[in-house]
């Protein structure tokens, strides 16, 4: 993939497909040449108000998913891919997470598929380490605040950053990440899914799938042996792509959760990353770091039936009104008094609900 996805590696698939797969129905289109995969638009359907909905594999979960081609195969094979999904069945698609360039909208032709970004996602080069990076995005004044807060941390007790990278210092890291996002999102909404009981089993298993093939990284802060901050990533194709971070809010006054950032960075780039997928929205600790934005999208479109027809015209329709309204302060004033309704209409089942990266606004 020109934008590499580790939400597509065989195991987190696998592993979202049993615990989150009931009442789906894979749908996955497949090419092969010589006897050997070429391409594959990994697919799969679910019901939505009488329609079949076509949707990635791994539902919300999988960010910068798209059409899989080898590099050196014809971009027809691509095209008729999604030829074969579009006539299977569904009724229309409905896909999160597309980057800008994506080759499933180049691949769809004459079969309308619209995009609509979601997501900021926020970006940074590592490719000159972490010194020269850190130098280039902070000034005088930035680079003393930092010290401040480490300071601070320090104060509090024996300071210990750890990085857990094998299944036997994953497990146990894991669990006390359950342990911080659950304590800084008490009392909040958190439509992560994160801590929830399913959530929690479906992540003890994908880590220990990413595990295998040595890509999992947790990168802990403690204080006095006790936890304060965690940050979550992917390590693939030399990039690092951020799952999830949490911080005790105990102990926000310190801003543990900067303080690891700046573990984190230090640490990818001490491992060889050259580029920081920060995924999510433009929270101030992403971009405060970022060298720009290469927005994910929504991808609707490519109907088999009348009834979809009609849906993906509606829906397109609505949000593109929407992204007019957020350029009039007026109807973005109005849009957002409408947000209740708005989420009552479009609500998703969970299983198919933004995760691993929280659309902008939800």
């Amino acid at each position: 993939m020109p934008r590499p996805s580790p939400f597509l590696l065989h195991g987190w698939l696998t592993e979202w497909w049993r615990h989150y797969g009931d009442g789906c129905r894979l749908a996955v289109q497949a090419a092969f040449r010589d006897g050997r995969l070429v391409a594959a638009l990994p697919l799969l359907t679910y019901r939505r108000r009488g329609l079949e909905v076509a949707t990635f594999l791994g539902g919300r979960h999988s960010a910068l998913a798209d059409l899989l081609l080898e590099d050196d195969e014809d971009p027809a094979t691509g095209s008729t891919l999604v030829d074969r999904a579009a006539s299977s069945g569904h009724d229309y698609l409905d896909v999160f997470g597309l980057s800008g360039d994506c080759r499933l909208a180049a691949a769809s032709n004459t079969r309308a598929l619209h995009l609509f970004q979601r997501v900021e996602a926020p970006v940074l080069d590592l490719s000159d380490g972490w010194d020269a990076t850190y130098r280039a995005k902070t000034n005088g004044k930035k680079r003393a605040h930092h010290r401040h807060r480490r300071r601070q941390v320090e104060a509090l007790g024996k300071v210990e950053v750890s990085v857990a990278r094998t299944l036997r210092d994953l497990e146990p890291a894991l669990e006390h990440a359950f342990r911080l996002h659950a304590l800084r999102w008490r009392g909040r909404p958190d439509g992560s899914g994160f801590v929830t009981p399913t959530g929690m089993r479906f992540n003890r298993a994908a880590l220990r799938a990413l595990a295998g093939v040595d890509v999992a990284r947790i990168v802990t802060l403690e204080v006095e042996g006790h936890p304060i901050a965690f940050a979550w990533y992917i390590a693939l194709e030399g990039r690092m792509y951020l799952y999830r971070t949490a911080f005790d809010p105990a102990f926000a006054h310190c801003s543990p959760g900067l303080v690891n950032t700046l573990n984190l960075l230090e640490i990818a780039a001490a491992e060889g990353l050259t580029r920081v997928e920060f995924l999510g929205g433009a929270e101030r600790y992403k971009v405060e770091f970022a060298d720009r934005f290469e927005p994910l999208y929504m991808g609707l479109g490519l109907p088999g039936s009348v009834a979809g027809g009609a849906v993906v015209a509606t829906r397109a329709r609505w949000h593109r009104l929407r992204e007019a309204a957020k350029k009039s302060q007026a109807a973005r004033q109005l849009y957002n008094r409408m947000a209740p309704a708005r989420r009552r209409l479009t609500r998703a089942p969970d299983v198919l609900r933004p995760s691993g990266v929280a659309e902008r606004g939800r």
